[in-house]
């Protein structure tokens, strides 16, 4: 166990890096530095660096419901609030949806239908004219819709929350070191079995007591053996750029997710972006040895996402905004995130490091909803000097190589790898010409 002013390094500053930095300042701690590659944040290697993200608490587990309503909570604080917009929650799918997407949405709806926190904002949606008392500025067909709305749901500005708690943690202690020398660590140095430091890619070495290791998708390349049952997996994501009228119509839309489809946010009013993202199983890239990390030494192809993705969002927008489903697709990109083939996060010592690292991983798409509490449950971990939750520890699995993520019961389609992807698009783009 550390002391108090023992010096605590957290490598990362997404959502978990940030959060835990946070709770550990508030805690007591008074030596805790950030090191991050970004020269700014947001980072553009986070999966935060984004407009905006779900908030909602349903879930097939009733554990994560719990976690979930605690976080909404915090989103409603004087720190978080201002990045928290509860405009609702719509949760559908179509006529044409297959049975795997219409059961995960019965099994997380029985979760809060009858729970007394939920019930008095949740409401059943059977056809069009359901759907429109919450969605009146839908103008498509919304053939065959059938869901459930909920009021507690809505949305968090993901970058403007990086950026907002980022500025309050250097007011209240944390020290920030960003940059691709200065930022980025290379690799964790050790002595015997503990890790007593790290090197910089400007090949200095800094000593730490406790390392807590928070780079989401990037993070196996610093501990191994966390690609084992850890998987980087991409989404991807567009925008359409709306004229002032267009965002003012659609202010105030429930954030929608259409679960054979995609979802889709209120229009941002600064940028006039209006985001969505199709649904599937996402995208790897696995290397030689079975781990899938993002591209190492730069980001992901920007302005690109893969061909039927378009075409998901495409109907996506002609069920629900006709006059938007032509419109040219901008910003796009494949946003990377750290995946578990059970969903759950790890939040552990690494084993056979003398509890000198930590470990946090495992977002597998539903993490940044928690970053108000999460933090809380690092400071935890390490007062009681173990994992209590069998869930949230490190697996001894090796799960390379094994197409599990098609069969997690919330996502629908088939995934492919990164490379293909890549293949696929430029014979796409050599047909254009």
């Amino acid at each position: 166990m550390v002391d108090q002013d023992s010096p605590i390094v957290i490598i990362g500053a997404g959502a978990w890096g940030l959060s835990t930095a946070l709770h550990l300042t508030n805690a007591g701690y008074t030596n805790v530095t950030v090191y991050e590659r970004a020269e700014k944040i947001p980072s553009p290697y986070s999966a935060a660096w984004d407009l905006n993200k779900i908030v909602r608490a349903e879930y097939e587990d009733g554990f994560y419901t719990k976690l979930a309503l605690e976080a909404i909570e915090g989103w409603k604080t004087p720190l978080f609030g201002p990045y928290f917009h509860q405009t609702g929650y719509v949760v559908a799918t179509t006529g044409r949806a297959p049975l795997k997407a219409v059961k995960h949405l019965e099994d997380a709806l029985a979760t809060i239908e009858k729970d007394p926190t939920f019930a008095p904002g949740i409401r059943r949606l059977n056809g069009t004219q359901d759907f429109k008392e919450y969605t009146w500025q839908y103008s498509g067909p919304l053939t065959g819709f059938k869901g459930y709305f909920n009021r507690l749901a809505g949305y968090a500005h993901s970058a403007d929350t990086l950026a907002g708690i980022w500025e309050h943690c250097a007011r209240i202690g944390v020290k920030f070191v960003l940059g691709e020398e200065k930022g980025k660590v290379v690799r964790l140095v050790y002595k015997g079995k503990k890790c007593v430091g790290f090197e910089t890619a400007d090949s200095k070495t800094h000593k730490a007591d406790l390392t807590i290791c928070a780079l989401g998708a990037h993070n196996a390349a610093l501990l191994p053996g966390l690609g084992k049952f850890v998987t980087a997996r991409s989404w991807s994501v567009a925008h359409v750029q709306l004229s002032d009228d267009e965002v003012s119509l659609l202010r105030g839309i429930p954030t929608t997710n259409i679960r054979d489809l995609g979802f889709f946010f209120e229009p941002d009013p600064k940028t006039r972006l209006f985001k969505l993202c199709p649904l599937g199983i996402g995208y790897t890239n696995p290397g030689p040895n079975g781990v899938s990390l993002p591209p190492s030494e730069r980001l992901p192809p920007q302005d690109f996402i893969p061909y039927e993705d378009e075409q998901k969002l495409r109907q996506l927008l002609r069920e629900t905004f006709p006059w938007m489903a032509d419109r040219p697709f901008v910003d796009q990109k494949l946003c990377w995130f750290a995946d578990t083939a059970d969903s759950e996060f790890c939040i552990d010592y690494v084993p056979g490091t003398s509890h000198s690292v930590i470990a946090l991983s495992g977002d597998s798409g539903h993490g940044f909803k928690m970053m108000p509490i999460f933090g809380k449950w690092v400071k935890e971990l390490m007062e009681n000097d173990e994992q209590r939750l069998q869930r949230w520890r490190w697996k001894d699995v090796d799960l390379t190589g094994q197409n599990w993520g098609e069969a997690i019961s919330w996502r629908v389609g088939r995934g492919a790898e990164l490379k293909d992807l890549i293949t696929a698009q430029n014979k796409i783009a050599r047909a254009r010409l």
